[in-house]
């Protein structure tokens, strides 16, 4: 057979590259067509490469840990009658991207701007440096100019400015003001008004065990500091009574189930809630760059959904608010299936306006969520509980046993106010206690 192309897939509209977590085969191994081949990560997902062919894999071209472009050719296939890994490695070689010529033209100190499209080469001298999105994105939330971004040592392969060196940077920049032309020395980096944080030597003594932390809790680490750095969190509560929520699941879920081969939950209503809520509170849906406010047209609903490994992922269901109950459930439920199974692609945890977590799945009843960033805000839903309560009636006030829930709603007090937010999270509380437990599905 003619040898057969291995190259990177394309991830997603803003992913422009990958790193290799892991290879499954080894050079002369047999390869099934689909039959996984590598473990690749990117900013958001991690996922399977599948062989695009079936055959021999006669070289591998990149290590585990190598960052690689999309598109770029990562391995080769073939029947195994063609040349051994060793004599094809003086005939197989990784692409090389020529340098562009060098411009004596100096670069202007200027704001680097808030593009979330794949990454693109900032010049700087002799030299051409590659960014990804999500650094672009954050240096350009920052006010972090073209020439402060340069000066940051990147940890990365090849020296490149990783999430975790530019969030470094910004903790260390403080409130200083920051030369544009030189990098600042060590000892002027610290703003005086942030000490530096020292953290403190581990015991090795029998008593302690050490972990470290995986590559996802890493980023989702990360992705929370940036947050707590970025917007100041406010939190409001309200409860809500879904009895007629649990009494209508509750009749329809074995007809439902037996129809549809799956089940269905109360995120579907939920979201129906929230996406309501939104079109009267357009201003809930938005993002900032600097201090411009984006208002976002799209209502894309990301629900925080747990791991086996016990981290979180946001898959995000598109366009929530013109999906009818059944979509919903189908999607809610396949997103949370391919999620827990690392099946999702890139597109499907990125473009959310708006998350929304279940604590209530861990038995908690309410919970100060960190916002999902670019975001404004983040709705935690609550355990259900049989509580008493008064209800009105026609006959008057009394007490009776109802199913009750919190929700708390953390927003970035920024650009949504106490009004704002608490009318809000009290619309949807509203539209869950209206629902309508006759409807049928």
């Amino acid at each position: 057979m003619p040898q057969v192309e291995m190259k990177m897939p394309k991830m997603g509209e803003s992913v422009a590259e990958a790193t290799i977590i892991k290879w499954l085969k080894n050079e002369g191994d047999q390869v099934e067509a689909d039959e996984p081949v590598l473990e690749i990560a990117t900013d958001k997902v991690d996922s399977e490469v599948p062989s695009p062919a079936a055959g021999i894999l006669i070289r591998r071209l990149f290590n585990e840990g190598d960052v690689v472009q999309v598109g770029a050719l990562i391995a080769i296939l073939g029947s195994g009658d063609e040349q051994s890994p060793s004599n094809e490695s003086k005939t197989v070689a990784p692409a090389k991207t020529a340098s562009p010529a060098y411009s004596p033209e100096p670069v202007k100190a200027e704001k680097v701007p808030y593009v979330p499209q794949a990454a693109a080469p900032v010049s700087g001298g002799s030299s051409v440096k590659f960014y990804s999105p999500l650094v672009r994105n954050i240096a350009g939330q920052e006010n972090v100019s073209v020439s402060e971004l340069e000066s940051i040592n990147g940890t990365g392969a090849e020296g490149r400015v990783t999430k975790k060196d530019i969030l470094s940077y910004i903790q260390s920049r403080g409130t200083a003001p920051v030369s544009m032309t030189a990098k600042p020395a060590p000892e002027q980096a610290l703003s005086k008004t942030t000490p530096a944080h020292v953290p403190q030597a581990a015991s090795l003594n029998g008593e302690v065990e050490i972990i470290e932390m995986d590559r996802m809790r890493k980023l989702i680490a990360d992705h929370m500091v940036m947050s707590k750095h970025t917007s100041p969190h406010v939190t409001s509560y309200v409860e809500a009574d879904v009895t007629n929520i649990v009494m209508w699941r509750n009749a329809i879920k074995a007809d439902f189930e037996k129809r549809e081969k799956e089940k269905i939950t109360f995120t579907p209503v939920f979201i129906e809630a929230v996406a309501r809520a939104i079109k009267d509170f357009p201003m809930i849906n938005i993002s900032v760059d600097g201090t411009r406010i984006i208002v976002k047209k799209n209502i894309n609903i990301g629900m925080a959904t747990a791991l086996p490994s016990g981290n979180l992922i946001v898959p995000v269901i598109k366009n929530a608010d013109r999906m009818n109950m059944i979509g919903l459930t189908k999607a809610v439920n396949d997103l949370a299936n391919r999620a827990r199974a690392n099946k999702l692609l890139p597109d499907e945890v990125q473009g959310g306006t708006f998350t929304m977590t279940n604590v209530g799945s861990f038995g908690n009843v309410m919970g100060t969520p960190i916002i999902n960033q670019p975001q404004v805000a983040i709705l935690a839903i609550g355990a259900i509980r049989k509580k008493p309560a008064v209800i009105e009636t026609p006959q008057g006030d009394a007490i009776a046993i109802r199913h009750m829930m919190f929700l708390s709603l953390s927003y970035d007090h920024r650009v949504v106010d106490g009004s704002l937010g608490g009318s809000f999270v009290k619309r949807i509380a509203d539209y869950l206690e209206q629902f309508d437990s006759s409807q049928k599905i």
